[in-house]
């Protein structure tokens, strides 16, 4: 299984440097799962930054994955990763997300690098 943080979605949407590191987990839909937190976070940076049209496009080709909301059972594992981390709220639902279906988590964001069951590339700056 494979969870794809914010910043790489918004990676592959803007066909960035970091475009091919991400396209097999994004392409892989069978195991493709995505944190409705991800769906806010792109939405919202796709809006300020193109348009809602590219925005509202971007979420239909996130939900070919399998969406998994924020629930009780994640919220608490999530303040957990937060605390023991120091990682902000969205960082620690994804990684809570990725932890709770066994899933490796794809990512630019330097705070998950050396992290086990994560595979971070450097965001080329």
């Amino acid at each position: 299984m494979n969870v794809v943080d914010s910043s790489g979605w918004i990676e592959y949407f803007a066909q960035g440097e970091n475009i091919n590191f991400f396209v097999a987990p994004i392409q892989d839909i069978e195991r493709l799962i995505v944190p409705t937190i991800c769906i806010y976070e792109v939405f919202k940076r796709l809006l300020a930054e193109r348009d809602e049209d590219s925005a509202l496009l971007a979420v239909g080709i996130m939900s070919h994955g399998r969406e998994v909301e924020l629930d009780r059972n994640l919220a608490l594992e999530a303040a957990q990763i937060s605390r023991e981390l120091k990682l902000a709220m969205a960082d620690s639902i994804i990684l809570a997300t990725a932890r709770a279906y066994n899933a490796t988590l794809w990512t630019q964001d330097e705070h998950f690098k050396g992290l086990p069951d994560v595979q971070y590339i450097e965001k080329e700056r």
